[in-house]
């Protein structure tokens, strides 16, 4: 049995290191999620508008989540007035580094099955760091080692990403959630914000249902647990007014400098 845990302080030095001094003026991921969001709307015929809808949908979802830093709703226009950062991001585009915690604990099946009545077992693993460089990427407009990595936690998990019920996607940045799950085969390249635009439309929280890190803020260390727990309670029916009918499979996908590293796990009941 080990337990693990994961915290951060907002004010954590180590947030911005000596080298990323050559990054210019954004010493933050913005430099990279500014070119990010850049390219894919040139390339897909995105809109900022259409965009500002991410972050819409999951400061709505994290109201529901008392654990969220986010307890307001924004429109379209509240985003698209909020601070503008770069030519491309506005304030409400972006995830809050925040103070925060996480913990959870894995044990052996033998174990679980004498602990627990209700256990979630993680069926399948994939990571995949592609180059220590973000220039080194194939596109700017989509996410390979998130892809190659959620192939492998499928396939491990004798699932496909058709059988998945609710999932957490690290939506850093808004432009983040469309281009992760079209990455993961949840739409098609350049349709990612049709699924969201659905999903926000019949009030469906399958994708980041407790707010995501938009809504829920980004304490850096303690961000993929966080996500792992949401899915662990959802299978376990236990989210009370974010709950996702029928949740048995579900996702996390967590990535990190400019997606050139990705970790996706499945977990079931």
């Amino acid at each position: 049995m080990v337990f693990i845990s994961g915290a951060e302080r907002y004010d954590s030095p180590g947030q911005i290191l000596s080298w990323d001094d050559s990054r210019g003026e954004f010493k933050h991921p913005i430099f990279w999620a500014s070119i990010f969001t850049k390219s894919y709307k040139r390339e897909f015929s995105i809109s900022d508008e259409q965009l500002a809808l991410v972050s819409v949908k999951n400061h709505k979802q994290a109201k529901e989540n008392p654990n969220a830093l986010s307890n307001k709703t924004y429109t379209i226009q509240d985003v698209m007035n909020s601070k503008k950062l770069t030519d491309d991001l506005k304030l409400l585009d972006c995830s809050q580094p925040c103070t925060g915690s996480a913990s959870i604990i894995l044990a052996t099946e033998e174990i679980t099955k004498k602990i627990t009545d209700n256990p979630v077992w993680i069926t399948g693993i994939g990571q995949k760091t592609t180059s220590a460089g973000f220039t080194k990427n194939e596109t700017f407009s989509s996410m390979e080692s998130t892809k190659l990595s959620g192939q492998d936690a499928l396939k491990m998990s004798n699932h496909t990403i058709h059988d998945i019920d609710v999932a957490e996607v690290h939506d850093a940045f808004s432009v983040c959630e469309p281009m992760a799950l079209e990455s993961l085969g949840f739409s098609d390249y350049g349709e990612g914000m049709d699924m969201i635009n659905n999903l926000y439309d019949t009030n469906n929280f399958k994708i980041n249902p407790r707010g995501g890190l938009i809504g829920s803020g980004h304490p850096l260390g303690a961000t993929g647990i966080s996500q792992t727990i949401e899915i662990a309670q959802q299978i376990q029916s236990n989210s009370n007014k974010r709950q996702v009918d029928n949740a048995n499979v579900g996702l996390v996908h967590n990535m990190s400098a400019a997606a050139t590293s990705s970790t996706v796990l499945v977990l079931e009941k």
